[in-house]
């Protein structure tokens, strides 16, 4: 027998609310129950809500199961149905509107699907992922890697955070869902390939990163408002002496295309680092440390990073939850467009989540 899945009810701050004109989930389920396509793919996301709440899906499951989501977004009327709060069969309601938004590692998917249908998020991160995977030369492989910084900062200067923030701190449970995340950036090119020519034989010194980018007005800029809203306090309950952390997450989004560049370490957490290291410091290496601990060792992004039910960011935890998104960062303290028809949602369709 199939789980109840009573802790997929919503969140106390989100309501599925009923209006005159919209359609019932019973009724959409019913309806997709006697279309056989329909209701093949509707019992096939039964079982992995199921199985999803009693032990996390294995990665081949868990791309069936979004793969099922993804042909079953052809049926409209599952996707745009709400329920009755208060309602004799309101339960059953809710897991029918649950059931259909399987939480399997969506946000991100979510996330890139609406980038896509926003036309400047698609066409600017399209042209970041030509300028960053394309040749320099046709003799040689490597990439321009000045162009591709100058693209990835148009994006995130242009498309709106609701996008942008979704694709870059999405939140995922399996490694091939933080490898998409990882390569976002398109590390190959915009993180790990070492600057100004050097030999590529490993990670540059942090020291010299840190040089290089005091040279550069707008990287010299970017890190030190990093410096300043990204500060570390463990007196601070944030972890944050600026007591902001959507101001540490804008400026570190602001590095992004700049050479002192920040990325995910791997595909199996949300820990991040530059690509540099201090061996070879000699007496300088204190120094080279505390430019490498502003990344993987700051409380103040470790609140996002790390999240827990202690903080603000551990809504990112609650986002995978099916919290609304555009919720999500506006409890943050960051500014979206609610009237946006394709804006970002973490398992729940535009303007479908209602804050009461």
């Amino acid at each position: 027998m199939k789980p109840m899945l009573s802790e997929r009810a919503l969140p106390p701050a989100v309501h599925v609310v009923l209006a005159s004109t919209s359609l019932d989930c019973l009724v959409a389920e019913q309806d997709c129950i006697q279309e056989q396509a329909c209701m093949v793919l509707y019992r096939l996301l039964e079982y992995c809500a199921a199985e999803e709440a009693v032990s996390p899906l294995g990665p081949d499951a868990r791309w069936e199961c979004l793969e099922a989501q993804n042909s079953l977004q052809q049926y409209r009327p599952l996707q745009v149905c709400k329920c009755q709060r208060g309602s004799r069969r309101e339960e059953h309601c809710l897991r029918v509107y649950w059931t259909v938004r399987f939480a399997g590692d969506l946000c991100c998917l979510k996330a890139a699907q609406d980038c896509g249908l926003f036309e400047k998020c698609g066409s600017l991160r399209s042209e970041y992922v030509v300028a960053c995977t394309k040749p320099a030369t046709v003799s040689d492989n490597s990439c321009n890697r000045q162009k591709c910084h100058r693209a990835l900062r148009r994006f995130l200067e242009r498309v709106p955070e609701e996008y942008s923030f979704a694709l870059l701190f999405c939140p995922c449970s399996e490694t091939l869902c933080g490898e998409r995340r990882r390569k976002t950036i398109v590390p190959s090119c915009s993180y790990e390939e070492n600057i100004r020519g050097e030999e590529r034989t490993g990670k540059p010194n942090c020291l010299s990163l840190q040089i290089y980018c005091s040279r550069d007005e707008l990287c010299r800029s970017r890190f030190a408002d990093f410096q300043h809203n990204c500060q570390p306090s463990r007196l601070s309950a944030s972890g944050c002496m600026r007591e902001s952390r959507a101001m540490c997450l804008k400026a570190y989004a602001g590095l992004i295309g700049t050479i002192m560049t920040p990325n995910y370490v791997s595909n199996s957490s949300m820990e991040v680092s530059q690509w540099c290291t201090c061996e070879g410091s000699g007496n300088e290496w204190q120094g080279c440390q505390r430019i490498l601990d502003m990344f993987s060792n700051n409380l103040c992004l470790e609140s996002w990073s790390h999240p827990t039910q202690a903080n603000m960011f551990g809504l990112l935890v609650l986002a995978y939850s099916h919290v609304n998104y555009v919720i999500f960062l506006r409890l943050l303290g960051l500014t979206v467009g609610m009237s946006r028809t394709n804006s970002c949602t973490c398992g729940m369709p535009p303007g479908l989540a209602v804050l009461r």
